[in-house]
Parts: structure tokens; C-alpha cells; sequence
């Protein structure tokens, strides 16, 4: 791997993009950012961490929950106090994305981290699904419950990811051209999938230097 690279993970629920992000860190000897993302951002930002928690991967939020919020927010000017709280909340994930990336290898995953970093030519994004099926599967073993209820918060989770996605960025969740490397989770496992993100990289970098 070259002296810094950041690797961005975008994944449908249940696709287990999480855990194979956290395995790919660990191989490449680096950090892996997913919920500690919105801990790192709210030490940065000055906001306080619970609206992250509660903001995570939402688009939107009711008005009147970001006005009583809002008198969390710390040392912004007035024009960013004026903005909604979901809006805050996207700003500093964002920021803290980009100072992420200018300073070490990592791999960060969902928060729009392809988006914040397409013009860094460090950062690969990858997108990971799996047939339904599948992720049913995954769900109902980690969360003990019945096949309903694990398609039905699959399809929550992935609404709400798409919306988030689709409401913040230029470009379209899930949809190949949106992203570098696009692979089945379901068809390569866990240790495959992190073999192929590797392989990939190890490939760009070899192209660049020729």
C-alpha cells in the first residue's frame, strides 16, 4: 500500500460492510472509522455527541427537534447557527472526513465518506451488497430475530441509508458508477471481500506508478 491511502465503505445492511471493514484495517495495520466517526467529529466540531447519535445516517429531522438542539451548538457564527441541526451534524462528518484523509490511512464506513473524499486521489470507494437472502441470514444471527423482522429492518435501514445518501450527495446510493469497486459479499465472503478491496488497490497503485 502506498504511504497513505483511505479506503471508504459503502454497504447495504446486512451485507456485513462493518465487519469487513474492520478486518481490512486490521490487515492493512490502520484505523477503521464507522461509529467512532461521529465521535472524533463531535470533538472536533464542538457539538454535542448525542445529536450525531441521533442524527446518524438520517436526512432529515422534524424543525421544532432542531431548534430545542440547537442550544447544543458551540462557537459557530451566526449564519451556522441559523442552520437546521441535520445540517450541522452533516457539515462536521464531512469536515472531519477530509481532515481524516489529509492525515492518515484509514478506512471509513457510510457517512457519505465517498462523497467528501471523489477529488482525493488517495481514496478508493467500495460499494458491498449481498442478495437479500443472505443478509437475512446475517441479521437474524446477530440480533436474534425472526426472518420477518430482519427483512423488515433491512429495509428500514437500507431506506434510511439511501435517503441520507441520496439527500447529501451529488450521487445516487448503491449505483455502480457512483463508486470504484462494487462487490458481492454474499457470493465472496468476508475474507474474500477484503482479499478483493486489496487486490484492487494493490492493482491502481501499480497502474499509477507506470
Amino acid at each position: 500500500m502506498d504511504e497513505r491511502t483511505v479506503i471508504t465503505i459503502g454497504r447495504e445492511f446486512g451485507s456485513g460492510g462493518h465487519e469487513i471493514g474492520m478486518k481490512l484495517a486490521e490487515r492493512l495495520g490502520i484505523k477503521c472509522y464507522d461509529k467512532e466517526l461521529l465521535e472524533l467529529a463531535a470533538k472536533e466540531s464542538g457539538l454535542c455527541e448525542d445529536l450525531f447519535a441521533s442524527q446518524d445516517e438520517k436526512p432529515t429531522n422534524s424543525f421544532l427537534y432542531s431548534l430545542v438542539m440547537d442550544t447544543y451548538s458551540l462557537g459557530y457564527t451566526s449564519s451556522y447557527m441559523d442552520m437546521p441541526i441535520n445540517h450541522k451534524v452533516f457539515l462536521a462528518q464531512f469536515d472531519t472526513i477530509k481532515k481524516l484523509a489529509q492525515r492518515e490511512s484509514c478506512v471509513i464506513v457510510g457517512r457519505c465518506a465517498d462523497y467528501a473524499l471523489e477529488d482525493n486521489p488517495f481514496a478508493v470507494s467500495v460499494w458491498i451488497k449481498a442478495d437479500l437472502d443472505v443478509r437475512i441470514q446475517r441479521i437474524k444471527k446477530l440480533y436474534d430475530l425472526s426472518d420477518n423482522k430482519a427483512a423488515d429492518m433491512i429495509q428500514k435501514t437500507d431506506k434510511r441509508r439511501a435517503s441520507y445518501y441520496n439527500y447529501y450527495s451529488s450521487k445516487k446510493w448503491g449505483e455502480a458508477k457512483s463508486y470504484d469497486l462494487c462487490l458481492d459479499s454474499g457470493q465472496l465472503g468476508i475474507d474474500g471481500s477484503i482479499d478483493l478491496i486489496l487486490k484492487y488497490i494493490e492493482l491502481k497503485e501499480k497502474n499509477n506508478k507506470q
